[in-house]
């Protein structure tokens, strides 16, 4: 109690010390205690038979039943293929997209024609995933879509990019580039922001050429935050977009569309088992942290800093 008691105290005096500093923090402090830990009680939903009119407290505690039959359900292999397909697709060919258009708009030179660029690749981000795959379908659509009356208007045949199911995943990673890409690069753009410009400096005196600069000052300068945005982003490989797959998915497609965000959705929601659904909202959080603490412990075997 003395512990507790001498603990509290210095605390209190703390808060009293900055207290607008946790002012200022309050806010944020308040958004992650209400969406991001209060809701961590409906994991119970794992363990029980849960019925919305008994409540948490008095449905019927069943163990690791649907943990056990959400393993042994045939569709678990495919949503696993699918999820992990197309996260890792988006790791190999989307991550890296935002460097190399930080590290090319960091060259210009001329600041209008850079802020120019800067706006375009960042409009796409505001749109929601509804026009974007609304433009698509105009694009793409094999009956009215423009690339395809082109193809038919020059003799040849139309193409079912939408409808291909060896061309969905493509698609998918190719709407995230161009929503995404030009928003993600704000962040390299301010790492490299915060590059000493005396090293600029002594690689020119050394007689380092642009593209010279760039690998030894540029790109060792960003390192860092390379790597705790790609751990970040391991930590999200099941979250893959429910709202664009959605959107996206048809029946054609549908057996490399659906993945565990979907099957959430048309489990938990649509036929009302909401125990089942939250195994597997559970499975995809406990693979997150998985890959968050093995891809950190990783970094830091490298000599890096890691996320924590």
């Amino acid at each position: 109690m003395r512990v507790l008691s001498e603990w509290l105290s210095g605390w209190a005096a703390a808060v009293k010390r900055d207290k607008y500093l946790y002012a200022m923090a309050a806010p944020g402090l308040l958004f992650f205690i209400i969406f991001k830990y209060v809701p961590l009680w409906g994991l119970l939903l794992a363990f029980q038979n849960y019925s919305p009119y008994l409540g948490f407290w008095n449905s019927e505690w069943v163990g690791l039943k649907y943990f056990n039959e959400f393993f042994a359900n045939p569709e678990f292999l495919l949503l696993f293929r699918n999820t992990m397909a197309i996260s890792l697709l988006n790791i190999a060919f989307f991550f890296p997209i935002p460097i190399v258009v930080a590290l090319l708009l960091n060259e210009v030179r001329k600041l209008a024609f850079k802020k120019l660029v800067q706006t375009v690749i960042y409009l796409p981000h505001f749109l929601s995933w509804v026009i974007i795959v609304g433009i698509c379908f105009l694009i793409f659509g094999q009956g009215t879509g423009i690339v395809n009356q082109l193809i038919r208007s020059n003799g040849g045949h139309s193409i079912e990019f939408l409808t291909n199911p060896d061309l969905f995943w493509g698609m998918l990673t190719a709407q995230s580039i161009w929503k995404e890409a030009g928003w993600g690069t704000i962040i390299f753009l301010a790492a490299l922001a915060g590059i000493n410009s005396e090293l600029y400096e002594a690689a020119q005196i050394d007689g380092a050429n642009r593209w010279q600069q760039m690998l030894n000052v540029t790109i060792p300068g960003i390192r860092s935050t390379i790597i705790v945005l790609l751990i970040l982003r391991l930590g999200q490989v099941m979250e893959v977009g429910f709202e664009q797959i959605y959107l996206m998915m048809s029946g054609p497609v549908a057996h490399v569309a659906d993945v565990f965000d979907t099957y959430v959705y048309r489990v938990g929601i649509q036929q009302g088992r909401f125990s089942y659904a939250t195994v597997a909202g559970l499975f995809k959080s406990v693979v997150g942290l998985i890959l968050v603490i093995s891809a950190n412990s990783l970094a830091k075997k490298f000599g890096e800093e890691g996320l924590y």
